[in-house]
């Protein structure tokens, strides 16, 4: 039988959203700054070349330079403002996560409640500011560096157009990381992870037109177009079945006698994903990968001949390149799942709460056996992210499927949305408790 609030949930409908007026005012809010956010994606970058940018991104989407332009809602292929998107915040809360398991400082302050937490989101902004400005800095001296025959991609180089659009990227990523936060704080859902999605929702109808064009010139038979999107659809239902799924560790809380009564008794659970990881295995796995790529045709493919070679076998396609991504996406998983989650301060919680796992000792027995379970987790997970992006990886390589529609962008989009849409359940089951407990009181009055 399903529980209430499994039942509550099921019963939500577009009727229950329009009487709950926060989350109205949640929704709009969030819808608002999303397309404020789309519209900072067009605005040029002053001194730019359009017509030259345009050809020497058409000719560099193969790479890393493709996969970043589909985080950033096809902003870096326009070279706007937003170029940058929200990936500095991510790369420096990554950094700041991965020091905490090295530093003593940043380990204790994750353990000071929110105090700790405030600093750790101070520092993680400081470093936004620092990557945002050296990658900033990186593509101003880059675009300097860039020509074809529609004539060089900046027009007037020099100190100025640096400083300029060091100060142009730096800040508009601070102003994502902003809206994102109030997104968080006042809308719905993760504002962060809301603002990558909508980039590549936005570009996902020019993904499908540029498929279909290529049925129509007879690139691809409209038969195999109708394979992919059956194919996107399982995929989709795939993501969706194991990110649900869970492997529930049971705990038990002793009874107690306070007084002349006893409490206690009751039984838990821990719930571990089985991707814990989340989407962070196949983008670092694909951007150090592709780094290599990317590097040389940007550069004409000038370079020594054993690195040329070694670069045409890490092409998109080819067998080492595979090997190589799936080896790279399963120990991305098993350390960004140590770094998340730690069963030695997890097993101690549990110690110092009461509680323990049946037939398990408490302290560092338990701790093992959470390790256990834990690793044998990230052993399904990792072979998981493996098969969904390395599938899309052959249709991209294969047919010149978009970038939009490989495994990672759904992974992203799949997560991002049932996130949301837990959230916005949330909202409307505390809403309709709360009109329960107003009508309650109204009929104790009389």
């Amino acid at each position: 039988m399903p529980s209430a609030a499994e039942q509550l949930a099921s019963s939500v409908n577009f009727g229950a959203i329009a009487k709950a007026t926060e989350l109205k005012q949640r929704i709009i809010f969030t819808l608002l700054a999303l397309i404020v956010y789309r519209l900072g994606t067009y605005i040029p970058i002053p001194g730019i070349n359009p017509g030259a940018l345009d050809d020497i991104f058409n000719q560099n989407t193969g790479g890393i330079l493709g996969m970043f332009d589909m985080f950033a809602g096809g902003a870096l292929s326009r070279m706007s403002i937003f170029a940058l998107n929200i990936m500095p915040y991510i790369s420096a809360s990554i950094i700041i996560q991965l020091m905490s398991t090295a530093s003593t400082h940043l380990a204790q302050l994750k353990k000071d409640g929110d105090s700790g937490r405030q600093k750790i989101i101070q520092y993680t902004r400081y470093g936004t500011v620092f990557l945002a400005a050296v990658q900033a800095l990186g593509i101003a001296t880059g675009l300097e560096g860039m020509t074809n025959s529609q004539g060089p991609a900046v027009d007037n180089p020099g100190i100025f157009f640096k400083l300029s659009t060091v100060i142009t990227l730096t800040g508009a990523t601070i102003f994502l990381m902003w809206l994102g936060e109030q997104i968080t704080a006042r809308g719905i859902g993760n504002g962060i992870s809301l603002i990558i999605m909508a980039g590549i929702v936005a570009e996902l109808p020019s993904a499908l037109i540029s498929t279909l064009e290529l049925g129509k010139t007879g690139a691809l038979s409209g038969l195999l177009i109708l394979f992919f999107l059956i194919l996107a659809a399982l995929v989709i239902t795939f993501i969706v079945f194991m990110e649900r799924g869970q492997r529930r560790i049971i705990i038990q809380y002793p009874k107690r006698q306070v007084g002349m009564k006893i409490m206690g008794g009751q039984s838990s659970h821990l719930p571990l994903k089985i991707n814990t990881a989340g989407v962070i295995p196949p983008i670092f796995a694909s951007s150090i990968l592709l780094l290599p790529v990317t590097a040389l045709s940007i550069n004409a493919g000038s370079g020594p001949n054993w690195l040329m070679d070694i670069t045409a076998l890490l092409g998109r396609g080819q067998p080492l390149y595979m090997l190589l991504y799936v080896l790279a996406i399963v120990f991305f998983a098993f350390f960004y799942t140590s770094v998340v989650f730690n069963a030695q301060d997890t097993a101690d919680n549990l110690k110092n709460n009461g509680g323990f796992v049946p037939g398990i000792r408490p302290g560092e027995p338990t701790a093992n056996y959470i390790d256990y379970v834990l690793t044998r987790l990230t052993v399904i997970g990792s072979a998981y992210l493996s098969a969904v992006c390395l599938l899309p990886e052959i249709l991209i390589s294969k047919y010149s499927v978009p970038f939009y529609l490989g495994g990672t962008s759904l992974l992203i989009v799949v997560t991002v949305t049932m996130d949301t849409v837990a959230q916005v359940h949330s909202h409307l089951i505390a809403h309709q408790y709360e009109g329960l407990i107003k009508k309650a009181k109204l009929r104790g009055r009389y």
